[in-house]
């Protein structure tokens, strides 16, 4: 009994806001508040509450509820590891045959890149050896000051 005066009383002033808020002229925010306050009165209305409150003292209801929020955990993280992944793998494989269909109509005689190892030739090079410099190897340093008259 106490239970549904609660959630009435929590509609009640759910909607206040929403009509208050919709008096701002922010009729959407209006509409999501007014959503959220009819919860609690449809769950009256419902026998919902009147069922909640039968259960409450069961632990079987409540282990019913622990299994149902693991169901609900594994479903949101298959979910949020699908989303790392882009998508299932139906949708993959999708993604990726429309890929190769775009990629072949776009240019179908096209060489495909090249994914190995690049080869430089430069890099490649050994390095010349260099000859034991001589006591002058400053010579470019003061060839340099000297043309700017230091």
């Amino acid at each position: 009994m106490i239970a549904e005066t609660v959630c009435s009383a929590v509609a009640a002033a759910g909607l206040g806001v929403a009509a208050i808020t919709a008096y701002r002229r922010r009729f959407l925010a209006a509409a999501r508040v007014a959503g959220y306050a009819l919860v609690p009165l449809g769950l009256v209305m419902t026998g919902v509450v009147d069922w909640l409150a039968d259960t409450a003292p069961s632990p079987t209801a409540w282990a019913g509820f622990g299994v149902l929020g693991v169901a609900w955990l594994l479903f949101a993280s298959t979910r949020a590891v699908e989303r790392r992944r882009g998508g299932t793998r139906k949708e993959r494989k999708a993604a990726e045959a429309e890929a190769a269909a775009q990629r072949d109509a776009v240019a179908p005689t096209a060489s495909a890149p090249s994914l190995g190892q690049g080869t430089r030739s430069a890099a490649k090079k050994p390095a010349p050896a260099s000859a034991p410099r001589s006591e002058d190897d400053f010579s470019d340093i003061e060839a340099i000051l000297k043309k700017h008259g230091i």
